[in-house]
């Protein structure tokens, strides 16, 4: 027993030296380019050997997630094959280790791709903890350009997102003016509504658009 639990202990060891360098927020933001290909074999391997392990299964997860949000299959069916798997795969390392509020929030992103409900998920990235200013504005973007502007807890949640990007607004501007562009009736009501009681001037410059 003794040999087998330094052996498991050994390769744990060497399994975290080859943990992966993707991260949800990379993923969602955009920072991710060809890491993903060559980090998805690995993330494979480590998720199976360590199915209890939730940073190794979320490794598996961002690495199927990013394959699909950023070299989406051209065949349709592929894509939509590709996509159920790597929500399989996001779901499987939350039913581990369900306190990450970006992976719920990479399955929300995946499920509206795929014309799935992704309401629930987008309230639980909000529900289980904070997030970067720059995730933050991700998802602010994917509630005002949805139907979850209308829902009224949603409403609610969107504006812990809406301070946070309005207190780094010199960074922001141009980002949330384009949000604000391209959302929809209730997602621009729910930015303007917002706009104007915690920064009126930045309300102001809304309304040129």
């Amino acid at each position: 027993m003794a040999v087998v639990l330094i052996a498991y202990a050994a390769f744990s060891f060497c399994a975290n030296l080859s943990r992966s360098k993707l991260r949800a927020d990379d993923l969602l933001t955009g920072r991710l380019h060809g890491e993903a290909a060559t980090t998805a074999f690995t993330s494979t391997i480590l998720a199976a050997l360590f199915p209890f392990d939730g940073d190794f299964l979320a490794d598996h997860a961002i690495a199927k997630a990013a394959q699909v949000l950023n070299q989406p299959a051209l065949d349709p069916a592929a894509r939509a094959e590709d996509s159920q798997a790597a929500q399989g795969s996001v779901v499987a390392a939350l039913s581990v280790s369900p306190i990450r509020p970006v992976l719920w929030l990479t399955l929300a992103t995946l499920k509206a791709r795929t014309d799935g409900t992704a309401l629930p998920a987008l309230k639980a990235s909000y529900l289980t903890g904070p997030v970067s200013s720059d995730v933050a504005f991700m998802r602010l973007q994917a509630v005002t350009s949805s139907s979850a502007a209308s829902d009224e807890e949603m409403r609610l949640l969107a504006l812990s997102d809406i301070r946070t990007v309005l207190s780094n607004r010199s960074r922001f501007e141009a980002p949330l003016i384009a949000a604000y562009v391209q959302a929809t009736a209730a997602g621009k009501t729910l930015l303007m509504e917002s706009a104007q009681a915690l920064d009126p001037k930045f309300g102001a410059l809304l309304r040129r658009y």
